[in-house]
């Protein structure tokens, strides 16, 4: 098949390609949409359920471990935490693999707070045990909205050029 009619098969009867209206710019829309509009199956919905479960683990060993090592605890839980959000970010490739795992470890770490009718509870009323919530919420924060790295693979020139 020669060049001219490739060309010619690919365009409508108006001569423009079909599927693009006459006045959209000549970026193409990535081939599976953006990460919204792409449809949820049974393995993305696997893997979110494992990293909110994970979270959940990651925030009662957290809720743990910063009580009984003070300073190297709350630090360790901390980092343990970062790292499952922005791990989760990154395997995923969207901010919600950061946001699933944050939602199991902060219901997690709510459900722990809350005392018992015995008038036990796992968080005393400290300094370790309030950066260690406001500091895990924060990290949650600041991995769900860091910046998606560009794809490889785009046009190497600048925008508007």
């Amino acid at each position: 098949m020669s060049t001219r009619s490739r060309a010619s098969s690919a365009s409508g009867p108006s001569g423009r390609p079909s599927g693009r209206p006459s006045g959209s710019s000549s970026a193409a829309a990535p081939p599976g949409g953006s990460a919204l509009a792409q449809p949820l199956n049974f393995g993305r919905l696997a893997v979110y359920a494992g990293l909110f479960v994970l979270g959940a683990v990651i925030g009662t060993a957290g809720a743990l471990v910063q009580g009984g090592w003070f300073p190297g605890g709350l630090l360790l839980a901390l980092l343990g935490a970062a790292g499952l959000f922005y791990g989760g970010a990154r395997a995923i490739g969207t901010r919600a693999g950061a946001v699933a795992p944050a939602a199991g470890w902060l219901v997690a770490v709510m459900l722990l707070t809350a005392s018992r009718p015995e008038g036990d509870f796992l968080f005393g009323a400290g300094l370790g045990s309030y950066a260690f919530l406001l500091g895990g919420m924060a990290v949650a924060v600041m991995c769900a909205t860091l910046g998606q790295r560009p794809q490889p693979g785009g046009p190497a020139a600048r925008l508007g050029k």
